[in-house]
């Protein structure tokens, strides 16, 4: 990038955030929010949220780890009143780092389910996001599917598909086996896969869904909304969804969260729990469920006609907090077991 152009959007940002740090006028309410997730996905969020209580929502996005940093950097000068992201993995990071603070709340509790919210009250989950086995509809019988654990056997050598360890995603999926298995039987499974790859490691999801359309292999390991909108662009593609893990006694799906958390240096703490507690309710969570094609976190609201058209599963009820508490191992399991 350009130096003028670095300095450019540098300033452009210091500019948005001295504006969120101003003194609200007397009949100026605002909340300030910090969020990982596209503008595309938060902004008919907090437009409607701004119609229906007259609170302006002013907000900046960048990726997880930059603005933990930020509000690391910023202390107790944060502008910030809310943090917005995705897997609880980083929701655990910004807690046992300070940048959160509890919230007692009783409607937070109604709304969102024990095992998707921080057991003291420093994060919620606003959407539930499931990462499970996708297949090639010409190649494979569902009937040859069963768990992730499964893929690691020999009838799946040469024949599966994976996104790169480095995503967070793969490393809570890792993170929940430890929990569930044992470190030793989970280290089993991981090199079992990379022993069943078909080709190197993908970028992305969406690359292991094209792998599996074009022959390359023949099941892989997917977040759900990435199949939603592959599938909504590209209806012809030869792939569907397995759920996972849903036999007697089996630990059912991996899940993970959209969440958010007040921070610990809120400025407008009471405009913080209020906007929180709104996302969890019924027209804002269809609006944060539907815009990625996600499930929604309160239980009482249904997915969307098209995410409901892929049938009903049982979710791993281990709280979402381990992604987070078991994260480092997972990394560390994955680099022995030859993941990248």
């Amino acid at each position: 990038m350009n130096s003028w152009l670095k300095n450019g959007l540098l300033a452009g940002v210091v500019a948005v955030l001295a504006a969120c740090g101003s003194p609200e006028s007397e009949d100026t309410r605002e909340v300030v929010v910090y969020t990982s997730r596209g503008d595309h996905l938060v902004k008919p969020v907090f437009d409607a949220y701004t119609a229906e209580t007259g609170v302006q929502v002013r907000y900046i996005t960048d990726n997880d780890a930059a603005l933990l940093t930020r509000l690391e950097a910023e202390g107790s000068n944060s502008p910030a009143d809310l943090l917005i992201t995705v897997d609880a993995g980083n929701l655990w990071q910004a807690a046992e780092r300070g940048l959160l603070q509890s919230v007692d709340n009783d409607t937070l509790e109604r709304n969102v389910p024990a095992h998707l919210r921080d057991p003291q009250g420093r994060w919620y989950g606003l959407s539930v996001r499931a990462r499970t086995i996708v297949y090639s509809t010409e190649r494979v019988s569902p009937d040859e599917l069963s768990t992730y654990e499964a893929l690691a056997d020999e009838q799946w050598r040469d024949r599966l598909c994976l996104r790169t360890s480095k995503k967070v995603y793969n490393q809570s999926l890792v993170a929940t086996m430890i929990e569930r298995l044992g470190e030793p039987e989970a280290e089993r499974v991981v090199r079992g896969w990379i022993d069943n790859l078909a080709t190197d490691v993908f970028a992305n999801d969406n690359a292991v869904m094209e792998a599996i359309a074009a022959g390359q292999c023949d099941v892989g390991i997917i977040n759900t909304y990435y199949f939603g909108r592959m599938l909504r662009d590209k209806p012809e593609m030869p792939i569907k969804l397995f759920w996972a893990n849903q036999g007697a006694g089996e630990s059912g799906m991996h899940v993970n969260i959209s969440g958010a958390g007040i921070t610990a240096h809120a400025p407008r703490r009471d405009e913080a729990e209020a906007l929180l507690v709104w996302m969890t309710q019924e027209q804002s969570q269809k609006l944060l469920a539907d815009g990625n094609m996600e499930f929604p976190v309160n239980p009482e609201v249904a997915p969307a006609e098209a995410v409901a058209a892929w049938g009903s599963f049982r979710a791993d009820d281990l709280n979402v907090e381990v992604a987070g508490r078991r994260q480092a191992e997972a990394v560390k399991l994955m680099d022995r077991a030859g993941y990248r």
